[in-house]
């Protein structure tokens, strides 16, 4: 039994590296296109479900993959494995001997330049989304500024909404009862996660009952 299993995982292996090493214009084209969508999906997936849960910041590491993927993997396969095989052709040389630990090195840095993105995420790849309660008509704009040490932020056309509450983390850092809301946080009573100060700022009705939920972060 343990033997059809190791047969099994090293045809598995070797069926993988047949794929990752096939160099013909149609596969490479599929391997470009099915990392580009899996990078998309990971980057959009993990915004996603961080503006529900801005405490959960392995997402950053997640959001990063899928950034960082849409790009590296048609490089990777445009680029880097033609130039292995290409080199891996040659008889002797310095660049044959490269060519062998040329994939290796690029799947190295690659992972690098995830944990280092994940840790420190830069703005543009977060991703900012607004959550609405079903059947809500209500549609505001919040606008928010960085001043280096506050962030300053302003409800515009707040017509429906009785209360806003600002949280970071599992902290409630004020509540408006009235208009006009405007608002002004300091980052040290913000949540840290990853480099990044996450906060949310949810509209509530006479009820108490959320209406609408924005996530916002600004660099710490």
């Amino acid at each position: 039994m343990l033997g059809k299993l190791v047969t099994a995982v090293e045809q598995a292996w070797r069926d993988m590296l047949s794929i990752y090493y096939a160099n013909t214009p149609i596969w490479k084209l599929l391997k470009s296109g099915a990392l580009v969508f899996l990078g998309f999906f990971c980057w959009a997936g993990g915004n996603l479900v961080l503006s529900y849960h801005p405490e959960a910041t392995w997402l950053n590491y997640l959001v990063a993959y899928g950034a960082l993927l849409i790009f590296y993997g048609p490089f990777t396969h445009l680029v880097v494995v033609p130039l292995a095989i290409r080199w891996r052709r040659r008889s002797s040389g310095y660049l044959n001997r490269l060519s062998k630990n040329l994939s290796k090195m690029n799947i190295t840095f690659f992972i690098i330049l995830v944990i280092v993105v994940g840790t420190y995420p830069p703005s543009v790849i977060l991703l900012e989304f607004d959550v609405a309660s079903e059947g809500v008509d209500v549609d505001p704009d919040l606008d928010c500024v960085d001043h280096g040490e506050t962030v300053e932020c302003e409800l515009s056309d707040a017509e429906g909404v009785a209360q806003v509450a600002v949280t970071s983390g599992e902290d409630e850092i004020l509540v408006l009862d009235e208009p006009p809301y405007e608002f002004e946080l300091r980052k040290d009573e913000l949540a840290e996660a990853v480099g990044q100060k996450r906060f949310v700022v949810e509209l509530r009705d006479e009820d108490g009952e959320m209406l609408r939920r924005y996530s916002r972060s600004v660099p710490a």
